[in-house]
This record gives structure tokens, sequence and C-alpha cells, in this order.
């Protein structure tokens, strides 16, 4: 078989899924109370695509597209392109339209730990184990992400999280500048820097990771997963760090990326791990 055939093959068998066997749905984040309003956006809500029923594993995933807190400008190919991926593989998959934080940080906070806490509390319905729930985020998704996995209580707390090329730290001369803009405002308290810098917040509790990222990314800094990987390592999480060549910022699970077939392979072998 030709290498380009091979390739081919390999990749439809790791996101084939036929449209009639996915369930796709969406939910409102908030039903009951009113969101806090922040002068850009007062809804957030879920797009949930549930696997076949005969391939579901019982674990899920709540997906945090990335945007610089500004949009969600990555949601279709770091979201919901995402689907089928997990649904093949027996995952759910709810990718999360959070609210714009505009200064207010924790407006997209409340809405990543609320979708945590619906996912739990249908996972009878949506044949989902409560303890097998994770988080991905790509971007500043990815510090929504870790910031879940580092400071929410337990019924927020996800069980693993993947990580995307993340936003990690606010410090300032290490931060993405836009994206400390948009979820701190122009001029933060050095104790809201801190407190938004997931390196600075990881414990033995903080769940196992997957952090993918490209030596070559000049808008988030390597350094940004590199250093979470590292204090993940030093409190004996479970961890793994995927630093691909070149790729640049944002390829999501774009086949424009020249280590696609890698990745996808590398994301699947980790989700086997455990």
């Amino acid at each position: 078989m030709k290498h380009s055939s091979f390739v081919a093959t390999l990749l439809l068998m790791l996101v084939s899924l036929t449209a009639s066997s996915q369930r796709v749905f969406d939910v409102e984040v908030w039903q009951s109370k009113a969101p806090e309003k922040n002068g850009l956006s007062d809804t957030a809500s879920m797009r949930v695509f549930l696997p076949e029923e005969r391939l579901a594993t019982g674990r899920a995933v709540l997906i945090c597209p990335g945007g610089g807190y500004h949009d969600l400008s990555g949601y279709t190919h770091e979201g919901t392109d995402w689907a089928p991926f997990f649904n093949e593989q027996g995952i759910a998959a709810i990718v999360l339209r959070y609210r714009m934080p505009n200064g207010h940080p924790q407006v997209p906070v409340s809405d990543a730990a609320q979708a945590m806490r619906i996912i739990r509390a249908n996972a009878k319905a949506w044949h989902v184990n409560p303890k097998d729930v994770g988080v991905m985020g790509s971007s500043a998704g990815g510090h929504l992400a870790s910031v879940l996995a580092t400071q929410s209580g337990d019924d927020a707390r996800p069980d693993f999280q993947i990580l995307f090329y993340p936003v990690i730290t606010m410090m300032q001369g290490y931060t993405h500048q836009g994206s400390r803009e948009g979820l701190l405002g122009n001029n933060p308290r050095k104790k809201d820097e801190q407190r938004y810098s997931s390196d600075m917040h990881v414990s033995r509790l903080t769940p196992r990771a997957c952090i993918i990222l490209a030596d070559d990314d000049h808008d988030v800094m390597p350094m940004h997963g590199v250093n979470y990987y590292c204090e993940l390592y030093r409190h004996d999480v479970p961890a793994s760090l995927f630093v691909y060549p070149a790729g640049g910022h944002g390829f999501g699970i774009g086949t424009s990326f020249r280590y696609h077939l890698e990745m996808l392979l590398d994301l699947r072998a980790w989700l086997r791990s455990f």
C-alpha cells in the first residue's frame, strides 16, 4: 500500500463516524439562575455530541475552544470538529460556548464549572461515568481548562485534562497579553495575576494531563505548557508533554498541521493509557 493511501485509511479509521449514530443537541448552561452580566454576552451553552450507545465507554470530555478571551474564534477547529474523533472512541464530546470575561474572570470560570456539574448530573441519561469526565482546552480555552483543573471544587473538578498550546501564566512579561487583558482587564491586581496563573496552583489533587504544543509557537510561548508540565511532575501528577517541531499556534484538529496524524495517534494512545 502506498504511503498516501495508508495515511488516508488511517485517518479515516481515526475519525470515522456515521451521522445517523451520533446524537447532537444543545443545552443551556444557566437555566434556573440569571447569569452574571458582563457587557458582552449573558448566555452560555453546550453542544453535546454523544457516541453511539454500543460504543460508549462512559468517558466524556468538556471542550473549551480558544479565542484569547475576546471571542470563540476556535469554536469549530478547536471545538466541534473534535467530536468525531472522540465519539469514534466511545467518548462523549461536549463543546462549551462560554461567556467572554471582559475583565471579570469568574464569568467564564463559572460557566465551565457549571458545565461540568451539568454533565455529571446527566451522567445516567448520557451514558457517562461521572468519575471519568475530563476537560480539554486550546490557547485561552486551555487556560480556562487549567483553572478548572487546579482550582475547582470536587463537584466541578475534571478527572483529566488535555491542553493544546495553553495560556498558563498571567504574570506580566510571560503571559499572552491579549488573553491577560481579556480575562483580567488592562490593570489587574498582582493577586489576580497570581490567582489565575495555573502553574502556581498545581497540587497532588490536580488531575492527570496531556499537553500538546509546537516548538515554534510565537503567540503563546511554549514555556507556558512546559512549566505547567514541570509543576505537575513536581507534585507527582501523571502527565505527558508532546512538543512537535513546527506548527505554530492554533492548529487544533486542522489537517494543515504538519504533524496532524502523529498528534491524533499520540492523543489516542494517551487516552487509552488510563
